[in-house]
């Protein structure tokens, strides 16, 4: 196929392009700024915001994959950048003839009235279902692997010994490729067509917030101490982060709600079909890889 792909310079984005490719793929990307060019991959200059170069993104196309999305700002970014981005890319595909959508939300969609972040992803899922296209909406929990700069705080606390936690709970979380194999996996699939996906790593209920501690310690070859820390306290650290960092504080009130609430794990009922896809990584040894990569990019 031939596949429009939004968010491609990002995180996922870009191992999403490298997955397609590799399944014999043709991509058209749409990138904010000139890249370096790179065989089966179309270029388009533009943005969500910008109808003009959706349209030449999706046009020639068999398919639509929406990543891109905005994940740290105020509300009315969240709005701007989730909703109203993914309305123009459904009109976009809509009017080139595209009917295949699969649309990249986020596990934090399933509690809409905790954060900012969350409620736009709920809300831009609407617009897909009533475009009543072949859509496919997939919401992953935390997204780990090489070029990530969200969880990489984690191992780079790590490092120190010492990770501060939210105060409790579980969640899930999944290797960005196996994730990308499951976006692939749906593109041919009937089956998923008007599906809602949770996916993970495959680890039964979860993980405790130690349990991920203590595993990216030991993916960055450190004994940490896990310490959990009242809600309160991590507030304290949102004014803090926002004193040193202004707008790019990556501890922010929105975060702090969404890290307290005590269950992000994958719900067992919305998995994708074990004949679908199955997570393929070990997330032991791809938290062990991640951490390499990041020595080897002299992150860590």
């Amino acid at each position: 196929m031939r596949l429009a792909i939004t968010g491609g310079t990002g995180f996922v984005g870009s191992h999403l392009i490298e997955a397609a490719l590799a399944e014999g793929h043709q991509v058209n990307a749409l990138t904010r700024r000139a890249q370096p060019p790179q065989e089966g991959v179309t270029w388009i200059e533009g943005a969500l915001d910008r109808p003009d170069s959706l349209a030449a993104l999706c046009e020639g196309c068999d398919a639509v994959i929406h990543v891109a999305g905005v994940i740290n700002g105020d509300a009315q970014a969240f709005h701007d950048g989730n909703v109203v981005g993914t309305e123009n890319m459904i009109a976009a595909a809509a009017g080139t003839g595209i009917t295949r959508f699969i649309h990249i939300s986020s596990l934090a969609a399933r509690e809409p009235r905790l954060s900012a972040y969350g409620r736009s992803k709920r809300e831009s899922e609407a617009p897909v279902i009533a475009a009543g296209h072949d859509w496919t909406i997939i919401r992953p929990p935390a997204i780990y692997g090489p070029r990530d700069r969200e969880m990489f705080e984690l191992f780079r606390i790590a490092k120190k010994g010492i990770i501060p936690l939210p105060p409790g709970g579980h969640l899930s979380i999944i290797h960005v490729r196996d994730l990308c194999r499951l976006m692939l996996a749906c593109l041919a699939s009937e089956a998923s067509h008007g599906r809602s996906y949770e996916p993970d790593d495959g680890h039964p209920g979860g993980w405790t917030m130690v349990e991920l501690a203590c595993g990216i310690g030991r993916a960055v070859g450190n004994k940490v101490l896990p310490i959990p820390l009242p809600k309160g306290l991590l507030m304290l650290g949102v004014r803090l982060d926002t004193l040193i960092r202004g707008k790019k504080a990556k501890l922010t009130r929105d975060r702090v709600d969404y890290f307290c609430h005590p269950d992000w794990t994958a719900a067992p009922h919305a998995q994708p079909p074990a004949d679908l896809w199955r997570a393929q990584i070990p997330t032991e040894e791809g938290l062990a890889a991640t951490a390499r990569w990041y020595k080897a990019q002299g992150w860590l």
